[in-house]
């Protein structure tokens, strides 16, 4: 069974920053597209960055210039660092990726790391 394991979130003042990682684990053949997703209270899901195994990126524009994000494929693991943190950046940050198993391609997500901006 394949899984997404997320860490890095936390409390931090407006202007700080954070690293999110997220790991997959389990029987993997490969993983296409990795990218990271954020809910915030009251507010639809929504994309904050991917990049797809080749290392093409694309961001939300609430994140250009303030998030970066890399994979590490031989660790099969996504990174968000996010930097100049805004109070309106607060939300549960939710890791995804195409995965390739044993059994065929499965779209998976992580449980989600709560992130909070606030002084």
């Amino acid at each position: 069974q394949v899984q997404l394991v997320e860490s890095g979130g936390g409390l931090v003042q407006p202007g700080g920053s954070l690293r999110l990682s997220c790991a997959a684990s389990g029987s993997i053949v490969s993983i296409d597209t990795m990218g990271w997703y954020r809910r915030a209270p009251g507010k639809q899901r929504e994309l904050v960055a991917r990049i797809t195994r080749l290392g093409s990126t694309n961001y939300a524009d609430s994140a250009k210039g303030r998030f970066t994000i890399s994979r590490d494929n031989g660790k099969n693991t996504v990174y968000l660092v996010m930097d100049s943190l805004k109070p309106e950046d607060t939300a549960v940050y939710y890791c995804n990726a195409g995965v390739l198993g044993p059994r065929g391609f499965v779209d998976l997500w992580g449980q989600g790391t709560q992130v909070t901006i606030s002084s």
